[in-house]
């Protein structure tokens, strides 16, 4: 029986070409993730990534040890064909660190998928899509900057663009909505992302004011404990709301079913913790006729490989997805060559496994490696 005979992890921190202002917090200068490989007794490789956000889920250094001294011992031996069964060892092992048991898994179906020549959609059930729509995130300090970029990348096709608003005056957000209607029409998919910027009191106030610029969502408008906001303005609004901070998990989502507290939520490998168990999330949201949407923190391209795997096997994360880091925002990744953009459409790898090539040099090469075990 194949088992996994060999484990490195490594912390990593990446330069970024543009400062990310959000709700929640900011960004500037280099983010930090983990990359896993393993490797099988037959010498096939895999390739996992955890990329935590200290103010969303956790720290990079947390996920690195987590790796190396603590899930260490389970992943070692264990049979390539029992993916579940590591998982369910995993979360009895340690709680919480659910981007390091992610990484575990995804390295663990990159194998898996090599060794019998399926892509890790293929493994999932099958791919509904080969291509994902792709939204791109208005986050820069300097909004002439990413209108800018806007004004480059709709000719190629981009249409889906998420503006981060509530860090700056309302006024300003106001200002910056009405530029890229004059400036692109209907011709945009605009959607808005507080990132729980405002507080429940006036918040409805704010957010009637931007739903005359008819996004296609607002995201996250208040703190994410705060549910019973989150339904007044659902049932208020004409525009959906979606959650994400408000929508970690399964329980999580059960509560904002029985509150109708969003219309849509943001599905985060990060945050779900598991590949498997963002499909089974996914499962109790069709049933509830709830669409997702693919959501991401600072991933890099092997991370980003394998939501894009995930999402291809999951027909209710209609809304597209935010994996542009490593074409627009990452001056340096991993792979060998990056997952193909086209048109405004994420293109999903056919080759077995996550479909991407890591190589020492690759890795080596394009990010600073601040410790490896």
């Amino acid at each position: 029986m194949e088992r996994i005979e060999r484990l490195r992890v490594f912390l990593l921190e990446s330069p970024i070409a543009m400062a990310r202002l959000q709700g929640v917090g900011n960004v500037k200068g280099t983010v930090k993730r983990v990359l896993l490989e393993l490797t099988s007794t037959s010498g096939v490789t895999g390739w996992g990534e955890a990329a935590p956000w200290e103010v969303f889920t956790g720290t990079a250094e947390a996920a690195f040890a987590a790796l190396d001294i603590y899930l260490r011992p389970l992943i070692i031996g264990a049979p390539v064909r029992e993916i579940r069964k590591l998982t369910m060892a995993m979360d009895r092992a340690l709680v919480g660190h659910g981007e390091a048991k992610l990484a575990a898994e995804t390295a663990m179906f990159d194998i898996l998928g090599k060794l019998t020549g399926l892509s890790v959609a293929d493994l999932l059930g099958g791919r509904v899509r080969d291509r994902i729509p792709l939204s791109f995130s208005i986050a820069d300090p300097d909004f002439a900057a990413d209108m800018g970029r806007m004004h480059a990348m709709v000719p190629k096709g981009n249409r889906i663009f998420k503006v981060k608003t509530g860090v700056k005056p309302h006024a300003e957000d106001m200002a910056h909505l009405e530029a890229m209607r004059d400036a692109f029409g209907d011709s945009i998919d605009l959607r808005l992302d507080y990132n729980q910027a405002l507080q429940p009191f006036g918040a409805i106030s704010v957010l009637r004011d931007v739903d005359r610029f008819r996004p296609t969502f607002i995201e996250q408008p208040v703190p994410r404990d705060a549910m019973a906001a989150m339904a007044s303005f659902a049932q208020a609004l004409d525009t959906p709301i979606l959650a994400d901070e408000s929508c970690f998990d399964a329980g999580d989502l059960m509560e904002v079913i029985r509150l109708g507290a969003a219309d849509a939520i943001s599905v985060k490998l990060m945050k779900a913790g598991g590949i498997l168990k963002a499909q089974g999330l996914m499962a109790i949201a069709d049933t509830a006729r709830i669409p997702g949407y693919g959501g991401t923190l600072w991933e890099g391209g092997v991370a980003l490989a394998a939501g894009t795997q995930f999402i291809a096997a999951t027909p209710g994360i209609s809304l597209g997805c935010e994996f542009y880091m490593p074409h627009h925002v990452l001056i340096e990744d991993v792979l060998v060559d990056k997952i193909e953009n086209r048109d405004g459409h994420v293109i999903v790898p056919t080759a077995p496994g996550l479909g991407i090539e890591v190589t020492d040099a690759s890795l080596r090469e394009n990010a600073r490696i601040l410790a490896e075990a």
